[in-house]
């Protein structure tokens, strides 16, 4: 097995097109068709974590975050991420990180989160903008039913729990070749009218490649008119933080609690208890101080995230409770989540759970 056949299989559950454009994700040290002769899964690739891979012969490490964030001018190990990154190409060690693009995936890092809160009714709280895209293509009636075939194949036409969608108009098209063209049908250098279906048709952004590729094989026409746009329309499954449902309602400190025993943070930094019942949680793994309105106009009784600041628990403002759960606690099980995922996918294959303590802040 080759990495890149891994990198295919991680990219198939989170497609990097959704990764935010801040990020530095995807294969960041080693060559895609090195062979593979371990996985090792972890949330941050330190030096120890490489040494780790080195002892349990793994020669690829999966990681959340990515160890590379900023670009890097020089390489002579002078920071811990240097040091790093020397030390995995030293040892062939590949090293690739998913971080945003799973954190924006339905069933990914926030998901995880309302899983170990048994949340229900889930639903993103912060969708991303234009990741749907719309194609209008103009096919001769007679082989309207084969590209629409061909194009739901690849996925396009799926709509939240509905697929093979697409809108079809009637109507007749025109062209004329010059002395260069070789129509398919119609006579080059004459105006032709023909038949022909305009199809409409939606899909997610990560699959336009596949899409085009789809129209252009199974269309007849030697020049394809096509026209591609990108929607507004929210993606009900793509995007960051996710709001969910407790099954019962319960008081904060008996929630907060709850919380504390199942992430293990050393403390919850929150804002002021309102004394009322939480019902309605959301959450965002990692830093989320940029998600509060969002929290706020679901409804939420309480947000769960990490990294905030001093003025921003002031804009709890009596409507919700802020509670700041820790970086590495909000996220610790994601790794968990990956692991479960290549073993389901290459089921004979060495894949290892990390058990380096990657978490830079410490409790006293």
């Amino acid at each position: 097995m080759l990495i890149k056949d891994v990198t295919t299989a991680l990219e198939e559950l989170a497609p990097l097109a959704y990764a935010e454009d801040f990020d530095n994700v995807g294969l960041l040290t080693g060559s895609p068709d090195q062979e593979v002769t371990g996985i090792m899964v972890t949330l941050d690739t330190l030096e120890e974590v490489v040494d780790e891979a080195l002892e349990k012969n793994c020669n690829l490490i999966v990681s959340f975050h990515p160890i590379i964030f900023s670009g890097l001018k020089r390489l002579n190990g002078s920071n811990y991420v240097e040091r790093t990154v020397l030390k995995a190409i030293k040892n062939d060690i590949a090293i690739y990180a998913i971080h945003t693009a799973l954190d924006n995936h339905f069933k990914g890092v926030n998901d995880m989160i309302c899983e170990k809160l048994n949340l229900q009714n889930r639903r993103v709280l912060v969708p991303q903008q234009s990741t749907i895209k719309k194609l209008l293509t103009f096919v001769p009636k007679a082989a309207a039913n084969e590209v629409r075939e061909a194009l739901f194949a690849v996925g396009a036409g799926s709509i939240g729990n509905y697929d093979n969608c697409s809108f079809n108009v009637n109507g007749s098209g025109s062209f004329k070749g010059n002395e260069d063209s070789n129509p398919v049908i119609g006579k080059k250098g004459e105006t032709h009218f023909e038949e022909e279906t305009q199809i409409g048709i939606t899909f997610p952004k990560h699959l336009e490649k596949a899409v085009l590729n789809a129209l252009f094989k199974a269309h007849p026409y030697e020049e394809v008119a096509y026209e591609l746009t990108s929607l507004e329309n929210n993606n009900q499954h793509i995007g960051i933080g996710m709001l969910g449902e407790l099954p019962e309602e319960v008081e904060e400190k008996t929630f907060l609690e709850e919380v504390k025993q199942v992430f293990g943070p050393g403390c919850i930094r929150h804002s002021a208890l309102l004394n009322k019942p939480v019902k309605k949680v959301a959450v965002l793994g990692g830093s989320g101080s940029f998600a509060i309105e969002n929290a706020k106009r679901a409804g939420a009784d309480i947000f769960l995230t990490a990294d905030l600041k001093y003025h921003d628990f002031y804009k709890a403002e009596g409507i919700l409770v802020l509670a700041d759960i820790g970086h590495y606690e909000s996220e610790q099980y994601t790794k968990n989540l990956l692991s479960s995922y290549l073993k389901k996918k290459f089921a004979n294959f060495a894949i290892v759970l990390s058990n380096t303590d990657t978490n830079p802040i410490k409790y006293f």
